[in-house]
């Protein structure tokens, strides 16, 4: 009989903490979006944009531009 005395006022803050924390983690966010990891994983992420080809030309004339300024090899 004298566990009672002890069980009951434990069981009552026990239970008010998993309330408190319940509570608590509702109000964080916690459980907004239960399924969205679980359908991400599903779907592949977006690619590179495409480009067009005068970006293109215009950067490989950038790139040889700034090639010519740098030596090639080993000069003697």
């Amino acid at each position: 009989m004298e566990i009672i005395y002890i069980t009951i006022p434990l069981v009552l803050i026990v239970g008010s903490l998993v309330v408190a924390m319940f509570i608590w983690m509702a109000k964080k966010g916690q459980f907004d979006d239960l399924d969205g990891a679980g359908h991400r994983i599903l779907f592949d992420d977006e690619g590179p944009e495409p480009t067009n080809n005068t970006s293109t030309e215009s950067t490989k004339q950038n790139s040889a531009a700034e090639n010519q300024d740098k030596p090639q090899g080993k000069h003697i």
